[in-house]
């Protein structure tokens, strides 16, 4: 039986997606208790419907067999400024129904759904590597689990301390200042992140027991960073030879708000280890210590694929380097009108019909959109191939950035 691809009645059909989802991802805890009515977006949750057999007579019979969701957002790109981004997530099939080319409609659909609402940029967090690059999505940012030791961590005497955090009870009312604070975000690769996320947060809290710990950094009477952190081991905490605290979500809209936020954190008490759960790879907090190897990274893994939905809009939105302009040719197979030849300079991208210096596919181009990969590596993948000499070089001067694009979200 073939499916219909259309968008699903809210909250009842995209409340059942959001279970698929749950049951296709398998180990995710907890789905099934949500309320779709307060951590999702109306309106953008596609579903793969089956409808009932004939002459059953049975009213609403419609079965959702998988989903592909997003919510409403923005992206910020190299430059501060932000493009409207969809925030992709909850793509699950029912196991009962793969290997039917479902995921395919499903993400062709919502691409020319995201398209027509105008959306320049998609992202999502791939739940395996080697699904979504068929569809135009690359790796466009990196993320780094930081473990720091409390003991060798001190700052070097030149580290300024632009003085002290705020603490903050961290209680439902403490939301609306994380909000704020966020909403300043504009480092490369950082997400809006919708009613939906924050809402999402908020239930997770109120069901889990472990104390959570919250503090603020102002600067003039405004709040430019906070930081969330937890023990990981409450219950063998005066027992433990290795008491670990998890920063998990660590926002810095300024200089002065990264250093205060990290100074309070390595003064904690009774804490041997402080972990960041997710930091960009070039983030400079090794070089801040006396003992840099007191700071060690447990793990890298990718964290942005990006998707572009309408490739002119969204290179002229970001910042270039002061470089000679490039022309690079695009192809996308599943959005005809990003088709085309683009030069590329630091003062304009427009449209031409001039011989390409460079070509690649919009997955390349997806890679090297934030300045997370460059040019170069993608020509000695074969992803890109250059027709001057020297073009992919060039590009890297356009395209490079001064820090590597992170985002610290996760949906």
């Amino acid at each position: 039986m073939s499916a219909e691809i259309r968008v699903l009645d809210h909250p009842h059909e995209s409340g059942q997606a959001l279970r698929i989802f749950g049951r296709a991802m398998v180990g995710l805890a907890g789905i099934n208790q949500l309320d779709p009515e307060r951590v999702l977006e109306p309106g953008r949750f596609l579903g793969a419907v089956e409808s009932g057999t004939a002459g059953s007579g049975t009213a609403g019979s419609d079965t959702v067999v998988g989903g592909a969701d997003s919510y409403t957002s923005w992206l910020a790109v190299p430059g501060g400024n932000r493009v409207p981004h969809a925030a992709v997530t909850h793509v699950g099939v029912l196991p009962t129904h793969r290997r039917r080319g479902i995921v395919r409609r499903l993400i062709t659909a919502q691409l020319e759904d995201l398209a027509r609402r105008g959306e320049v940029v998609a992202t999502l967090r791939a739940s395996e590597a080697t699904i979504y690059g068929r569809f135009g999505y690359a790796v466009a940012s990196s993320a780094a689990s930081i473990e720091i030791l409390s003991a060798r961590a001190g700052l070097l005497p030149t580290v300024p301390d632009p003085g002290p955090v705020r603490l903050i009870d961290d209680d439902p009312d403490s939301g609306a200042l994380t909000r704020e604070i966020y909403s300043g975000a504009r480092w490369a690769g950082a997400i809006d992140r919708p009613d939906g996320w924050w809402n999402l947060r908020d239930l997770q809290r109120e069901k889990q027991s472990t104390p959570t710990y919250l503090v603020a950094f102002e600067e003039d009477g405004v709040g430019t960073g906070y930081a969330r952190y937890q023990p990981a081991d409450p219950a063998h905490w005066f027992t433990s030879d290795r008491r670990e605290v998890v920063v998990d979500d660590f926002v810095a809209n300024s200089d002065k708000a990264y250093l205060a936020l990290i100074r309070h954190l390595l003064s904690l008490d009774l804490v041997d280890v402080i972990i960041f759960a997710s930091r960009p790879l070039d983030d400079p907090l090794p070089i801040l210590l006396k003992d840099p190897r007191a700071a060690r990274v447990r793990s890298v893994s990718d964290e942005t694929w990006l998707r572009i939905i309408d490739v002119e809009p969204a290179l002229a939105a970001r910042r270039y380097g002061a470089a000679a302009p490039v022309t690079i040719a695009v192809s996308d197979p599943l959005l005809a009108g990003n088709n085309g030849t683009f030069e590329v300079g630091p003062d304009n991208v427009r449209r031409v019909d001039t011989a390409p210096d460079i070509s690649v596919d919009v997955t390349g181009l997806a890679a090297t959109y934030l300045g997370g990969t460059t040019w170069q590596h993608l020509a000695l993948a074969g992803v890109a191939t250059a027709h001057t000499d020297g073009a992919a070089g060039r590009a890297d001067n356009l395209f490079g950035t001064t820090r590597l694009p992170h985002s610290g979200t996760i949906f």
